[in-house]
């Protein structure tokens, strides 16, 4: 059998570079190797890119992903061709956060004229931008909590202001978060006004836009979307916490989470809520996977959170979790999202791109 030849793309100058290399570690030891011929690319934390070729043998840490013995590359020699010499059949890219998973490396692609995994350019930018994103929820009909959101140079000059309307419009706790970030990064859960103003300094490290939300005593429950123009969902999920707020740490580092799989929830709650997923997936025009995020009340009441357009995607992550659950093993779910690359990349060759 011949084998289809991909690049596994991974790191990257982002606050979410290690969590892009343990996803590729987990995806790398889990993608058959039988079918694909895999070469890798480790973007560095200042932006170089370093290629290796054949990847055949285990990965047994990290470590050896950080590719410190291979020089810098030029980009697009890089992306040209494959070990063996051809065309990639797909790009498969494993970056989180800013300059991976905003639009701006799926650009890169666009302009190469790559077959890529997940989602396009305007679907990963809405989707990244959590105040778009929330606008285009609303003009979907998908209910959400109050928020508001502010710029930090505008919070500089009119902070008293800003303040102010935090209190007035929402009721502590509130959770302050970076527009585009995900991965919990820079967010914080918030108590009082002393804690806001601490909250919103850490959140403009990472990001000139933040998002404060409002609070709400709820379940988080998750539906993973896999598809192109007619996506399938999972059976809900939930995240059963030890911690009374799932930051970074306790995402990658503490193990204070667990996953109940799937959510004990009513099957007309379960239905509603992989509708929604759908409605969410539609108005950013996602293809590929995403993730969408709700929150669930004691008496049913549901609210869109967000949606990730690259979910976390470790073999023990939510979204390959819920596929798992639905029959899907994690290493046919990376076969079936290759295919869905080269599926969308043979549509859009039916573009005219001259006019007669």
């Amino acid at each position: 059998m011949v084998k289809e030849n991909i690049c596994i793309v991974y790191g990257g100058k982002s606050a979410e570079h290690d969590v892009s290399i343990l996803t590729a570690q987990n995806v790398l030891n889990a993608i058959d190797k039988d079918k694909y011929l895999v070469d890798i690319i480790y973007i560095t934390n200042d932006g170089q890119w370093k290629k290796k070729d054949n990847i055949v043998e285990k990965i047994e840490s990290v470590e050896e992903l950080h590719l410190s013995d291979v020089d810098a590359g030029e980009i697009t020699l890089l992306l040209k061709e494959s070990s063996n010499g051809n065309d990639y059949d797909a790009v498969f890219p494993l970056l989180h956060g800013p300059n991976g998973e905003d639009g701006t490396i799926q650009g890169l692609f666009e302009v190469l004229d790559l077959p890529y995994v997940g989602n396009g350019v305007l679907a990963a930018s809405s989707s990244m931008d959590k105040l778009v994103m929330k606008q285009l929820f609303e003009h979907r009909g998908l209910p959400q909590l109050p928020y508001i959101s502010f710029l930090r140079s505008e919070y500089e000059k009119y902070q008293g202001n800003i303040i102010k309307l935090v209190n007035d419009k929402l009721t502590y706790p509130v959770f302050v978060k970076p527009a585009n970030l995900g991965s919990s990064v820079g967010i914080s859960k918030c108590n009082n006004e002393e804690e806001l103003k601490a909250g919103i300094a850490e959140a403009f490290q990472f990001d000139r836009k933040l998002v404060i939300e409002q609070g709400i005593n709820a379940r988080e429950v998750e539906v993973a979307v896999l598809g192109n123009d007619y996506p399938e969902t999972t059976w809900p999920g939930e995240v059963i916490k030890d911690v009374a707020f799932y930051d970074y740490k306790s995402k990658y580092k503490d193990g204070k989470i667990s996953l109940q799989i799937p959510a004990e929830l009513d099957e007309e709650v379960q239905t509603t809520l992989r509708n929604m997923a759908l409605e969410a997936f539609k108005a950013t025009d996602c293809s590929g996977l995403v993730r969408a995020d709700f929150f669930v009340t004691e008496d049913n009441q549901i609210f869109i959170n967000e949606t990730n357009a690259m979910p976390g995607f470790t073999a023990f992550s939510m979204y390959p979790s819920l596929w798992e659950n639905m029959g899907l093993s994690y290493s046919d779910l990376i076969t079936k999202l290759i295919d869905l690359a080269k599926e969308r990349y043979e549509d859009k060759k039916k573009n005219k791109y001259t006019i007669d």
